[in-house]
């Protein structure tokens, strides 16, 4: 059978719709293919590699069999350990740190400051003789004898002298009432609750102390650079008095630069003591006190393997090679990059004090080599350090091809030939 041909108000109808369809497809192509090509694709999250600290062996401290020890370090919260009593304890002439650091609050001197002079009279002259009845050390002197504060502060830390350090307190505060007032306030502003004093120099067995409470008083001695000066003085010449030995004989053993000895019936022979330490690219000043021994010869013999002992403790960690990956970029377009510290870093830690480390990184679309895309927070104790995180490569916009062949990849997709705008804020990715 003979199919009739269509006549030409038949086709002009079909002709038409087929004409509208290539239009809507070649419309639909028109819309898709620019906003396929200019699209943002979505962002690439970073895979975050797992932080693993090292393990620090915990010290065994060699402790002196005595009444009290401790152990701090600048930089470093509280003590790193203690030994023996935490109970307040006499402290016999430690007392003369904390009169040296409540005279400097009223009275400061800079660096290099001698301060203003003092003059002493009869009174003064008194004192001499009263320390000197009851077998306190003295260091002679002169009515009308003049002297600056730093030399006088010298007289009282190097020497112990007791007559010179309750002549400052007298010139500094009017009375041992009014330093007493004061010392008290410096103490408690300071939250030193286990100390206590009624005099300046240490010959009552009322001042008394913590191991605890010593290691602060000596980590704020020696951050006053005036003070760490002097209490690390081996000998000194003042005038009228002439030349002062420091009674610390560890001065320069084992690395000791301070602070001061104590010498009472009551208290036995003290020490409180810093020390240097050189811990990898770092100094370390380690602060330590010993109460109660029997006499200075035995308690400085003591000390040396306490002070190897610690030193032992520390180590030196490094928490970050300058360039080392810690989170990695794969985009789904095959282009990969690192996210490396930019600096190095490293932390002295002591003994197990546990490391952790937190890392944030961006998502990124498009960023150049050494643009920054987040961060690497370490937390060691009680010190945090904070390392910027950079790309080690490009990542680039994705090539043409691939855009059109993989629409499911853009944050705007095309929806009825129109770029829909992703509304959302992209969040950080942490581990």
């Amino acid at each position: 059978m003979n199919r009739v041909p269509p006549t030409r108000s038949q086709l002009l109808p079909r002709r038409i719709v087929a004409l509208g369809a290539a239009i809507g497809v070649l419309g639909g192509l028109g819309a898709y293919v620019p906003v396929t090509l200019l699209a943002p694709v979505a962002a690439a999250t970073a895979s975050v590699d797992a932080f693993e600290a090292p393990a620090n062996p915990v010290p065994d401290l060699v402790w002196p069999a005595l009444g009290a020890s401790a152990v701090g370090a600048v930089g470093f919260d509280g003590i790193l350990s203690s030994s023996g009593s935490a109970d307040a304890l006499p402290i016999a002439s430690i007392s003369k740190v904390i009169t040296a650091l409540v005279v400097l609050e009223a009275k400061p001197l800079g660096v290099g400051e001698s301060g203003p002079p003092i003059t002493f009279t009869a009174a003064d002259v008194a004192l001499h003789d009263e320390y000197q009845s009851v077998d306190g050390k003295v260091e002679p002197v002169q009515a009308g004898v003049v002297m600056t504060e730093r030399q006088v502060l010298e007289v009282m830390l190097v020497s112990s002298a007791n007559n010179y350090t309750q002549s400052l307190v007298n010139w500094a505060f009017g009375s041992n009432d009014g330093f007493v007032s004061a010392a008290s306030d410096w103490l408690a502003s300071n939250a030193f609750a286990a100390t206590t004093l009624v005099e300046p120099t240490g010959i009552s067995p009322r001042n008394v102390s913590s191991a605890s409470d010593l290691i602060g008083i000596g980590k704020i001695a020696i951050a006053d650079p005036v003070l760490a000066e002097i209490v690390a003085t081996d000998s000194a010449e003042i005038p009228f008095v002439g030349r002062i030995d420091n009674t610390n004989d560890l001065l320069g053993i084992d690395g000791v630069d301070g602070i001061k000895t104590g010498t009472l019936d009551e208290a036995g022979a003290c020490l409180l003591f810093a020390a240097d330490y050189a811990v990898g690219s770092q100094l370390v000043t380690v602060v330590g006190v010993v109460l109660g021994g029997v006499d200075h010869d035995s308690l400085d013999a003591a000390i040396s393997p306490l002070l190897v002992s610690v030193a032992t403790g520390f180590r030196e960690v490094t928490l970050a090679e300058q360039g080392e990956a810690f989170a990695r970029y794969d985009t789904p377009w095959k282009q990969s990059a690192d996210a490396v510290a930019r600096d190095a870093a490293s932390v002295v830690v002591w003994s197990d004090t546990p490391i952790t480390a937190e890392t944030v990184v961006d998502r990124v679309r498009a960023a150049s080599a050494g643009d920054t895309v987040g961060s690497v927070t370490f937390t060691a104790g009680n010190r945090i350090i904070e390392i910027p995180l950079m790309l080690d490569d490009e990542i680039s916009d994705p090539s043409p091809w691939w855009r059109l062949s993989h629409p499911a990849e853009f944050v705007a997709p095309v929806v009825f030939g129109r770029s829909v705008a992703d509304p959302h804020e992209f969040p950080s990715v942490s581990s």
